[in-house]
Order: C-alpha cells, then structure tokens, then sequence
C-alpha cells in the first residue's frame, strides 16, 4: 500500500452485505483522486467536464516547498532555480490535465510568491522589485501548458476503428 496517498476506510458491510455485527469487520480502502470533477464550459460556451486539483493537496505541496525554500534561502539564486523548475515540472506533469490549468496557474503564482517572501528574508536592507522577481520566474519556472490530451484524443489513439 503506498503510504503517503490519502486513503478512507470503508465499512466492509457497503461492499460485502453485511451487517455490523456479521463475520469479520473488514474494511476496504478506497484512494481518492487528485482532482475533483466538476460541469463547466469550454471556450466555444459547450458543456465539459473540468477537473480541479484538490485544495488539501496543494496547500500540502505548498508546504512542503516553503519549507524547502526556507532551508535553501542562502543558497545561490541559480540553484534554487533549478530546484523550483524541477518540484514544478513535476507538479505540472501530473496535474496538466484539461481543465485544470487555473489551478495550475494559481500553484505556479503561490510558488512565486513563496519564492519571493525567502529572497526578501535574505537581506534586511536589499529589497526584490517586481520586475526582478517577474525575471526570475520566467527564467526558472517552467510554462504552463497541457501535458495531456483529453480523453477521447487518448481513447481515439488506443481504439483505431
């Protein structure tokens, strides 16, 4: 069983019939998505099924960079470049979706303001303008685009007809 995905036990009378007080007091593990299914439209105004990542999963990702972040403060800019770019990237090949990029763009904003707030902590007297920090996250953080095709493209490919 993979430890850190989010699991929630089920009582076994859902799925075997039972009672609560019949046989064995099995329960079965049940993994959530990463993304919830929500209606919306697209850009033609047409009905389709969006996906949002779930809040608890980003705010924990985002946790855990800032603390990242916070332990590579005075490291050189450039490292920690890399380091972002890389944490990102993963980030977006997982949630990279249809439907799903105004999460992404919102993680990819929360990672930059992160970033920011450590550089400011590097310095008492050095301020970051924007226009530095608005450098350095095109030059480090990578371009949010869809990694992955919607469903029927990737049905269409796996079932010729």
């Amino acid at each position: 069983m993979h430890e850190n995905r989010e699991t929630s036990e089920v009582p076994a009378t859902k799925h075997y019939g039972r009672t609560a007080g019949e046989g064995s007091s099995r329960t079965a593990r049940v993994y959530t998505y990463e993304e919830s299914h929500i209606s919306g439209k697209n850009g033609k105004g047409y009905f389709t099924v969006k996906r949002k990542t779930i809040r608890k999963r980003m705010r924990g990702r985002l946790q855990q960079i800032k603390q990242q972040l916070r332990k590579r403060m005075h490291d050189p800019v450039p490292h920690t470049g890399e380091w972002l770019k890389s944490v990102v990237q993963g980030y977006f090949n997982y949630h990279a979706v249809p439907g799903n990029m105004d999460s992404l763009r919102v993680f990819r904003a929360r990672v930059t303001r992160l970033w920011r707030r450590i550089l400011l902590c590097r310095s008492q007297t050095h301020r970051l303008s924007a226009a530095r920090m608005y450098a350095l996250e095109e030059r480090w953080l990578p371009v949010l685009r869809p990694i992955h095709p919607y469903p029927e493209h990737r049905f269409a490919a796996s079932h010729l007809r």
